[in-house]
């Protein structure tokens, strides 16, 4: 398993992986399906230091893919982001999580992040659980504050400081 920096060629297939997810309203809080030119700006505002990376198989195949994110946008926080890893179906729930989740937090040592965020789904009981095996903790619990189908859902934060030079 390796990580490429993402290519606009790539897009579609990130937008097909993220798709995959919406249905089970366990993974993000689009609710409808989304397209490339929907999330054009998003992929085109990955930068080198906050990059969208490919995750691909042995095979040179796309498997998932990581994106980091700068967090709320002021320079006070330029050490933080925001992590998000996303698996095709095929591969969920088979141990790649955690192979991926340890490419991501190598990254972003190397890419100058001091504090890394993901931002789930409280009832997302397999990504709270992934992300706390390698160390992170609930920062944050905002009640209720997606809604949908008619249910309202809470958000967790969970968060890691990582020390320079740590290796996973």
């Amino acid at each position: 398993m390796k990580l490429r920096i993402a290519k606009q060629d790539d897009l579609q297939t990130v937008v097909d992986i993220y798709n995959s997810t919406i249905s089970s309203r366990m993974v993000t809080a689009d609710t409808e399906p989304v397209t490339a030119e929907d999330k054009l700006d998003w992929f085109l505002h990955h930068t080198e230091s906050r990059p969208l990376y490919i995750v691909e198989n042995e095979a040179q195949e796309c498997i998932g893919w990581i994106s980091f994110e700068s967090f709320y946008g002021r320079p006070a926080y330029a050490k933080t982001a925001e992590v998000s890893i996303y698996l095709h179906k095929a591969h969920r729930g088979k141990g790649a999580g955690s192979a991926v989740l340890k490419k991501a937090l190598n990254a972003a040592s190397g890419l100058g992040i001091r504090s890394l965020m993901a931002f789930i789904f409280a009832h997302n009981e397999p990504s709270i659980r992934l992300f706390q095996k390698f160390g992170f903790s609930e920062w944050g619990h905002f009640p209720g504050i997606a809604e949908m189908d008619g249910h309202r859902y809470d958000l967790k934060i969970l968060g890691k400081e990582l020390k320079e030079g740590e290796t996973f």
